[in-house]
């Protein structure tokens, strides 16, 4: 369970600081000297940068989850293994 917070409140962090991060260079940019046509690209690069690491998270995240649903079905595997076994030696004695 531990593991649980702590995973969750690095995501949280990661989240945070890449808005951050968005929001900085947003704010850069906005400021900076440049005509319309360079501000909107410069708008337009940092928004597919920003994309490309929103992706790249979520599928960092995605195959965690995945990891930890195919841990827990391993789990769950061996504790029905372990009651199946428990209930046949319960009926053997019972006998």
């Amino acid at each position: 369970m531990t593991n649980d917070k702590n995973g969750s409140g690095a995501g949280k962090f990661a989240l945070g600081a890449l808005f951050g991060a968005a929001v900085g260079a947003i704010a850069g940019i906005l400021t900076a000297p440049k005509s319309g046509k360079e501000t909107r690209e410069d708008l337009r690069r940092k928004a597919d940068e920003a994309k490309d690491v929103a992706t790249e998270k979520a599928d960092q995240l995605k195959q965690q989850a995945n990891d930890r649903i195919e841990d827990a079905k391993k789990v769950i595997k061996r504790e029905k293994k372990e009651l199946k076994k428990l209930a046949d030696d319960e009926s053997a004695q019972d006998d």
